[in-house]
This record gives structure tokens, sequence and C-alpha cells, in this order.
């Protein structure tokens, strides 16, 4: 590397950590401004508090990510386009692309320091953040679990389902049970509601009705009311909304082929929270480009409309990734494609300004 790529490097790496150093105070108290008084009232001990900021300074800066990036790239190539550094190391004969190699390598350390952060580091920290913000903030875990339409398999051969489950009072209603031998249905058991009755440790279904399945006829037995046992636990079959962003890589992809074969409906969720976790690394290298040929030549307004541009584009950038995957989320649209399509769309804006920037 010479002497042109380091100064560039340097730069690039010191105002991205800068940048981040300088909003997450910021994050930092206005969230304190906005949460104190729930605090107080929660009786949070400071250690949680403390542990809590730490867990939010991780989370924080991985939301923000594409904003942090675009703004310390825009800000410090402004700076060298206003100072004419970009014109003088251009007309020395080094080509535009050779301007850029050392932003790649930088992009390159982003990207892999974004890696990690993602895939290990951050889903610690969102677990810490979450819990935190449900136990003190917000009264309670219940809040998050997704409670309609829950399908399970609980073993090898037991299949159940529930339209609705209230986690407070540990009620199931349209409860369902299919127990199959192989491929064969060999019994069914529905009930209008099952309740866990602590005391005794066992279920009660109100509503009972069993059907087993005869060579010739069926046998059908009903009660207004039965306890009896089950080899599940209805708090295991509604998982808080954010499990996924608490798992790293292995846990991640562990659980998802989990919730797969037991034919979990939220799915989406999941896969759209590992997908994400890939795209960001790329993400890297798509919005440094971007802010490169924003920002690599003077304009009139100077730094200030470059700083206007990039806002701009890093919020779109976000709103398209939070739109695309709370539509993969709640519809049938490919996880993969709602992750890919606001890579690809800023990867063609990416070339196309680039083209631009090289006239």
């Amino acid at each position: 590397m010479k002497i042109i790529d380091w100064y560039i490097l340097k730069r690039y790496l010191l105002t991205f950590f800068a940048m981040i150093m300088l909003f997450i105070p910021i994050g930092i108290m206005v969230d304190v401004s906005e949460k104190v008084d729930k605090m107080i009232d929660n009786e949070a001990p400071t250690e949680a508090i403390i542990s809590y900021y730490i867990d939010f300074t991780f989370y924080f800066a991985s939301f923000l990510f594409p904003i942090f990036l675009f703004l310390s790239i825009i800000w410090f190539t402004s700076k060298l386009a206003n100072n004419t550094e970009i014109i003088a190391i251009l007309s020395s004969g080094i080509s535009f692309w050779r301007f850029l190699r050392p932003y790649f390598i930088g992009a390159s350390i982003i990207a892999a320091f974004s890696f990690v952060m993602g895939m290990f580091i951050v889903p610690e920290a969102s677990e810490g953040y979450n819990d935190f913000r449900i136990k003190y903030l917000k009264g309670g875990r219940d809040k998050d679990r997704e409670t309609t339409n829950l399908f399970n398999q609980i073993n090898d051969n037991e299949y159940i389902y529930v339209s609705s489950f209230t986690p407070s009072t540990k009620i199931g209603y349209n409860f369902t049970l299919e127990h199959f031998d192989g491929n064969e249905l060999q019994y069914k058991i529905k009930a209008s509601n099952i309740r866990w009755i602590d005391k005794d440790s066992t279920y009660r279904l109100s509503g009972y009705v069993k059907r087993t399945v005869g060579k010739n006829d069926d046998i059908l037995e009903k009660q207004n009311r039965l306890d009896t046992l089950f080899e599940f636990d209805l708090d295991d079959l509604t998982p808080v909304s954010y499990v996924a962003e608490t798992k790293n890589l292995f846990e991640l992809n562990k659980f998802i082929e989990e919730q797969r074969k037991k034919g979990a409906p939220n799915i989406n969720t999941y896969l759209v929270v590992k997908y994400k976790r890939w795209s960001l690394p790329i993400s890297a290298f798509i919005l440094t480009i971007i802010a490169v040929s924003v920002s690599s030549m003077k304009r009139r307004g100077g730094m200030g409309v470059n700083l206007a541009v990039g806002i701009s584009l890093a919020f779109i950038f976000i709103f398209f990734d939070k739109v695309f995957g709370t539509l993969a989320e709640q519809s049938d649209f490919s996880p993969l494609l709602a992750v890919a399509i606001p890579n690809i769309l800023f990867g063609i804006l990416a070339i196309y300004l680039l083209k631009n920037a090289k006239r």
C-alpha cells in the first residue's frame, strides 16, 4: 500500500468509529430521558441499567450501521474534495478505480467487523436489551410473544394447534392434537380451550372430544371437562417475537431447522433475521461506493449538500430494508428476496453514480 492508501484508509476508519462514538452517547441520553421515569417506577437495579446500556450500545450501533457508514465516508471525502485533494490525486495520473482501492480495503475491514458483530456480539446484546426493556419498561415478557395461530410438532408423531393463547392465564383456545403413525392418523383430540392447572400440574380440557380412527368405524369420546397430562409446555409454543435476534450464527441455523421441522408459522421472521446478518457486510461495499460517488466532487454548497444527500439515501435504504422485511414476515414473500432487494436497488444506484463520478 502507498502513502495515499494509508492516508485515506486511516481517515476512513477513524471517521467511522468517531462517528459511532459521537452518536451513541447522544442515543443513550435520549433513551435515558425517555425511560428514566419507568426505570424508577419499576425499581430497576443500577447494575441492570448499566448492563442495559452496554447492550443498547451494540444494538443501537448495529441498527444505524448504514447511517454511520454513510456519514463518515461523506464527511471525510467531502473534506478531501473541498480541499481539492481529490483533484490533485486524480491529476497526478491515478485512475478513479485506483483512488477507490483504500475505500474498498476499508469496506472490507468494516464488513468483517460488522459480520463478527452481527453474528456473535449483537445477538447476546439483543437478548439483554430486550429482556430489560420487557421486564422494567413494558411490564412483562408476554407482550412480545406470538399468541395467535400456533401450530407445532411436539414429537415425531404428534402435532398441536391453538387459534390463540393468553400467556398470563395460560389458556389456549380451539385446541387440537393429532396423533399419527407414519402417515396415518390414529386419533384426534379437540377442545374449546386448554388450561394449565398449576396446582395439579395438569392440563384441563373444556369441551373435550376424542376421535379414534378405526378400521370400520371411528370411536368418539366426549366430556365436558377432562384433566390430563401432555408432554409439552404451552409456554414453549409461544416464543418471544425477538427470539431469532438473540441467537448467534450457529444457534440461529439450528433453531430455524428445528422450527421448520415443527412447521412454525413464523419461520419467515427467523429467515429475515438470518439473511439480514449476511447482507450487512455486502451493504458496506455498496454504501461505500455510493458515498464516495456522491461526495468526491466539489459542489456549490460544500459539505452540507453532500451530507444532506447522504443522510437521505441512508434513510431510504433503511426504509426499504424495513418495508421488505416486514412484507416477508407478514406474507409469503420470499425472505431472501426481501433482504436482497434493497442491496440490488442500491447496487444499481451505486453503479450509476460511480459512472457519473468517473466522468
